[in-house]
């Protein structure tokens, strides 16, 4: 059985702009891939409103940053043969960090984290995908447009930056937005449509990353 750990933020989890909830299970991407993959793999999905790679916010309710969690997480679900990583639509907001640079400074943190994490077992660390989450659009919605304001043309680099890292890193990686694009009912989160697209997009270079 191989384990996959998909960690992420309001996109993973599965936000409805819509309704304010949360698409239904069998469209939050995830467990698309879950499906994709088959019983030989087993999904977990860890995706977080608001989380960033590695910078605090400090308006949340919870602990949003990324590199504080992780470890945890990876200690709580070994072994681990891949952790798939989106994260950076948060790290866009002026309150937070609001460059797409610095959103690449904590993916390579979090990179960090898994390949020197304290495995228990004796075995290489998880290979890591990293995913460039969808690039931010325009939107009527006055909250939405006022915490994110200026930030559309940083996101837009964000999916070069990663790219580049997964290079140098010796990662995968994906463009989430060659598969999905935000709505415009707050230009940050994921239709239905548009949310199973990123687990079926990604079906393929995980199979090829796991040896499937």
């Amino acid at each position: 059985m191989k384990t996959v750990l998909c960690f992420g933020d309001s996109l993973t989890w599965g936000a409805d702009a819509e309704t304010g909830g949360r698409h239904p299970f069998g469209y939050r991407w995830p467990n698309v891939l879950q499906k994709a993959l088959g019983d030989g793999v087993h999904v977990i999905a860890e995706g977080l409103g608001g989380r960033t790679t590695a910078y605090d916010d400090p308006t949340a309710l919870a602990e949003r940053s990324g590199t504080k969690m992780l470890p945890t997480l990876l200690s709580s679900h070994e072994p681990l043969d891949l952790v798939v990583i989106m994260l950076g639509s948060n790290d866009m907001k002026p309150k937070v960090a609001g460059r797409a640079i610095d959103a690449m400074l904590g993916m390579e943190r979090l990179v960090e984290q898994v390949k020197h994490h304290a495995w228990r077992q004796e075995s290489d660390p998880p290979d890591v995908l990293l995913v460039a989450p969808p690039v931010l659009c325009e939107t009527a919605n006055p909250i939405f447009g006022a915490i994110y304001a200026g930030s559309i043309e940083e996101s837009k680099m964000i999916a070069s930056y990663y790219a580049d890292l997964a290079d140098e890193m010796g990662c995968g990686f994906f463009d989430a937005a060659s598969v999905a694009t935000t709505t415009p009912l707050d230009g940050v989160h994921l239709d239905a449509e548009n949310t199973r697209a990123i687990g079926k997009g990604l079906a393929p270079i995980v199979r090829v990353m796991l040896g499937l």
